[in-house]
């Protein structure tokens, strides 16, 4: 088992897509003990018609395409994988059993999905009267919007965000990577935190609910307050309202780009000096187009100016800031590196990380440990379709 703050908590996980795998993956980095409860069908099928977004790990599908789906085993390290159909009688008496002796139960289906399961907040609770149940619903579990499709990439414009990316008015622009996700995720686990501490002390369940949108809305910038104070909101670019001069600057060489940004007089005269010119836009295009930007960014910073090269994927893992770090863990199959965790605690040990399991692969070790299933028990639900390791096909 994995140390750590959370080491004894035990997290029925539901989760699919990003959201919800990534707060469940930070939560078992600090020592949760996470089972992925999916479905058999859950990972994709067994004969995979196109490569997935991300490729497989190691390049090529191999004999069990569902288990190297490269952003799946990103997402879900540190887990154990209980593949079970919920929808079979005998999948939901399981599943509830778990939940029984589980602390957490956490996912980020639509409003409707566990209800419609028969597995609503009240079917859990009378399961487990002290259960933490987390849902991550995109637009929550009431209002207008409860029963709408959502994706980051939907929600995103609708939280403001877009209305402030791009250039002008006219050029609105999507970050694409759906941030509202991750947002979602960091939320869910400080609220997992919390009810675990309240679930404690008043011996009683705690129902948490996180809006993707809510939280895409709370976490909108200054442009909220200057509208509300009857200020006039614009798009700005790569140029910022309180700070100049600001933006990214091409270098020497092929798509090299530098970001910089000066927020005092101080700054802006070390600036100026380095230029050898007044610090005008113009005059610092000029002098980054003469340099590589890994160097342009060291000339800046030993001056006090807020400077940093423009990182490509390859640049992010090679930058020396992470590597001393030890930031990115290779730890996978076909020793691939991946993502570590940003909290650094005195008990957290990235060596003692598990990598993200194949589907079903703890099928038996999880219905013995946590239910006394026996062998016989096990077998059954195998031989019915209950439980399995590979897809249906």
């Amino acid at each position: 088992m994995v140390s750590g703050p959370l080491a004894g908590v035990r997290i029925l996980d539901l989760t699919h897509v990003w959201a919800g795998p990534l707060a469940v993956r930070m939560l078992a980095d600090l020592g949760a003990e996470a089972v992925m409860v999916e479905a058999p069908y859950g990972r994709g099928p067994r004969f995979y018609p196109a490569e997935p977004i991300g490729g497989w790990m190691g390049g090529a599908p191999g004999e069990e395409p569902w288990n190297v789906n490269a952003l799946f085993t990103k997402l879900h390290r540190n887990r154990k994988s209980l593949c079970l159909d919920l929808k079979t009688e005998a999948g939901r008496e399981t599943f509830l059993a778990l939940v029984a002796v589980a602390d957490v139960v956490i996912e980020n289906f639509s409003a409707r999905a566990m209800p419609g399961m028969g597995l609503d907040f009240a079917t859990l609770c009378e399961a487990n009267p002290r259960i933490v149940y987390v849902s991550m619903p995109g637009y929550g579990a009431h209002g207008p919007y409860k029963d709408r499709v959502a994706f980051g990439p939907v929600i995103e414009p609708m939280c403001g965000f877009t209305n402030m990316l791009g250039y002008d008015a006219n050029s609105p622009r999507n970050s694409a990577i759906a941030l509202m996700d991750p947002f979602a995720a960091t939320h869910a686990v400080g609220a997992v935190c919390a009810a675990l501490r309240e679930r404690n002390e008043t011996d009683s369940s705690v129902r948490i609910e996180i809006s993707l949108h809510d939280g895409g809305v709370t976490l909108c910038g200054p442009w909220l307050v200057e509208q509300q104070l009857g200020g006039e909101v614009a798009c700005h670019g790569n140029d910022h309202p309180g700070m100049a001069p600001h933006g990214v600057f091409a270098c020497l060489g092929e798509d090299e780009w530098l970001a910089l940004g000066c927020y005092d007089e101080t700054q802006r005269r070390s600036l100026a000096q380095i230029i050898g010119n007044s610090a005008s836009a113009e005059a610092i295009a000029a002098w980054c187009r003469q340099r590589r930007k890994e160097e342009a960014a060291a000339l800046l910073q030993a001056a006090g100016v807020p400077a940093g090269p423009v990182n490509t994927t390859p640049d992010m893992l090679a930058d020396p800031q992470v590597q001393a770090r030890g930031f990115f863990v290779s730890y996978e199959r076909y020793d691939v590196p991946m993502p570590g965790n940003p909290i650094t605690m005195s008990e957290l040990d990235s060596a003692e990380w598990r990598p993200c399991p194949r589907l079903g692969e703890d099928n038996a070790a999880v219905l013995e440990d946590w239910l006394s299933y026996d062998t016989a028990r096990i077998e059954s639900l195998q031989s019915r379709g209950v439980i399995a390791d590979k897809p249906p096909g």
